[in-house]
């Protein structure tokens, strides 16, 4: 009798945590329930996961130099290629742009960076090797954010990569797609890059899964913008970061040269694209998330007037302007620490040596009001 009633309140027992664990898979969703009962047998003392990208509660994205500091500066003659994907990738990026940032700052958080803005892995050999292309005028405050956290992105993504700032000289109207054209011409003589991103200097990429490697066609990155509430503002847009093999660059005879001021230029280079015979690939609107420094217009970059009527030319203009036209004068190259700067003049709608103006002629000499004329 008394084994009997063991039997019965054993049975009791069971039944009973039966019924807490089928409570319990009731209140919780799937992975939820998952993750309880995984975390009941999972040893205490296990480690945690290495090289991950660590996201303080309460913020959107982690710190974009979470994953770098086991990296050693030796790097030895005999390494493996780097895996076709990066274990160091992270995926959201949390920016911000705390004031007080310095250069010296940025440098020290990137040892491995050497002169010139260049990087290689220092354990692997990397697959693919990218030149970024930055246009620049009197943009220092913006410059030294996007540094921070580009250099850090790239080498999550195990690249090869080299930073050219290149800067507009003087003081007429700037020249976006004339800056990218310079810029790709000497950057190829440098070295013999994959891939080119043609990339402005007031957007942040906001995760390491957009990669900076270039596709079969030329590629719009910075898809979502927070400027456009991350959302792509219409179908050709091809504009803020985009990536273009030296292949597809010279197909399309680079970008246009004469679109002096603020718009128009983005709107030619993505009718080159087609207009070459290639297409505009995309990452998804989850990755392509990119940060906007505000600002305001700049001066000496005014809005074009005439960007409509250029535009409409484009299909008569695309062979006879471009890579093949180009003219420029570099007027100094800086190999810095975080970026090799190359000041270049570019001239003006008149050409890259505008003949001098004439002198204002002075007026005839007239008579006096009131005085006799001269017989």
């Amino acid at each position: 009798m008394i084994a009997l009633q063991s039997k019965w309140r054993y049975l009791f027992m069971f039944l009973g945590i039966q019924l807490v664990v089928m409570a319990l898979l009731s209140r919780e969703g799937y992975h939820k329930r998952v993750n309880y009962f995984i975390r009941i047998f999972r040893k205490t003392d296990a480690a945690p996961p290495p090289l991950r990208n660590r996201t303080a509660p309460g913020v959107l994205g982690g710190d974009v130099y979470a994953n770098l500091s086991h990296l050693s500066k030796a790097h030895g003659d005999d390494v493996p290629y780097c895996p076709k994907t990066s274990p160091l990738i992270g995926g959201p990026i949390h920016v911000s742009f705390p004031s007080g940032l310095t250069l010296a700052e940025v440098q020290r958080k990137n040892p491995l960076v050497v002169r010139g803005g260049r990087y290689r892995p220092p354990d692997c050999l990397a697959r693919h090797r990218t030149a970024i292309i930055i246009p620049h005028r009197h943009r220092e405050h913006h410059l030294k954010f996007l540094l921070y956290y580009l250099h850090p992105f790239l080498q999550r993504q195990q690249l090869s990569y080299g930073i050219y700032i290149i800067h507009q000289n003087g003081n007429y109207t700037f020249n976006r797609a004339k800056l990218m054209n310079v810029g790709f011409r000497e950057a190829m003589m440098e070295e013999d890059w994959d891939c080119l991103f043609f990339h402005d200097v007031d957007l942040i990429p906001e995760d390491d899964r957009n990669l900076y490697v270039c596709d079969a066609n030329p590629k719009h990155a910075a898809i979502a913008m927070d400027k456009f509430g991350y959302k792509l503002p219409y179908k050709m847009y091809f504009g803020g970061v985009s990536a273009l093999s030296p292949l597809h660059y010279l197909k399309m005879n680079g970008f246009p040269n004469n679109y002096w001021g603020w718009g128009g230029e983005d709107d030619d280079i993505g009718t080159r694209v087609s207009l070459a015979g290639m297409y505009i690939t995309r990452p998804s609107l989850k990755v392509g998330r990119y940060k906007m420094i505000k600002h305001k217009l700049d001066r000496g970059n005014e809005v074009n007037p005439k960007r409509f009527n250029m535009l409409a030319k484009t299909r008569a203009t695309w062979k006879l302007d471009g890579m093949n036209t180009v003219e420029y004068e570099v007027t100094s190259r800086q190999h810095l620490p975080l970026y090799t700067n190359i000041t270049v003049n570019i001239g003006t709608m008149d050409g890259l040596h505008p003949p001098p103006q004439a002198p204002p002629q002075p007026a005839a000499d007239k008579p006096a009001a009131g005085a006799p004329a001269k017989l």
